[in-house]
Parts: C-alpha cells; structure tokens; sequence
C-alpha cells in the first residue's frame, strides 16, 4: 500500500490493472477547478476480474494489495517526475477513503518511510 501520490506541474493520467492477485484501487480529485474536488472513487481491481481504471490528470491515486504477490500495471501520460510528485496520507480524515482492511487481515497497512511522512489534506499543494 502506498499514499495517495499525484505530481504537480505535470499532472499525469493512469491507466492501471492488475495481472496477478488483487487490489482496491482509489483515485481522489486534487484539482481546485473540478466539480469533484476532493472526493475519491475507489474499486476492486484484479487479474480474475480484468477490469482497469482510468485515473485522469490531476488525481492522486494509491491502491491497498487485497493479498499478498499483487502485481500491478501502470501505464502514465507523462514521466514520472519525482521532484514534482506530492503524496497525500492514506488516512486523512478530511478524505475519508474506506479502505477495505478488513479483506488484508491488517489493522492498518504496511508503509514505506516516505509514504509514512505523507501530508494531510490541508496542508497539501493541491491543483488549482
């Protein structure tokens, strides 16, 4: 699992799917503009199902491995950018995802160090 991660300045679109195992996939809107601004959409990705999402520019995107040995493709409209890339917590409260724990047998997701250090919502640098 990782936080939610977007890139400013050169926002990117995602399409994703999932070759093995399973995931929940969330995308939440980072664009001040958008009628959607700061609402999240999430869905149960997998290699059974087949299905992908597409994640417009200007979403923060993070998913949560349903098992373990997911594996993920991602394909972007633009090159990953690192020193433009932001990262929202996977848990703000001001977000609110419904992340489906309860399917991992985890309390609270495994996090890189990085993706522990994410911002909240409020103190992000949101799109405008």
């Amino acid at each position: 699992m990782a936080c939610l991660h977007y890139q400013v300045e050169q926002p990117q679109g995602k399409l994703v799917r999932v070759v093995r195992g399973a995931i929940y996939d969330v995308a939440v809107d980072v664009r001040r503009s958008s009628p959607t601004f700061g609402r999240w959409a999430g869905c149960v990705l997998s290699a059974d199902n087949g299905l992908q999402s597409w994640i417009p520019a200007g979403m923060a995107h993070g998913f949560l491995a349903l098992g373990d040995g997911a594996e993920v493709c991602c394909k972007a409209t633009s090159y990953h950018a690192p020193d433009l890339e932001r990262c929202l917590r996977w848990d703000d409260p001001v977000i609110g995802v419904a992340w489906p724990l309860e399917q991992t047998g985890l309390v609270a997701p495994r996090l890189s160090a990085r993706d522990a250090a994410a911002t909240g919502w409020h103190d992000a640098n949101l799109l405008p």
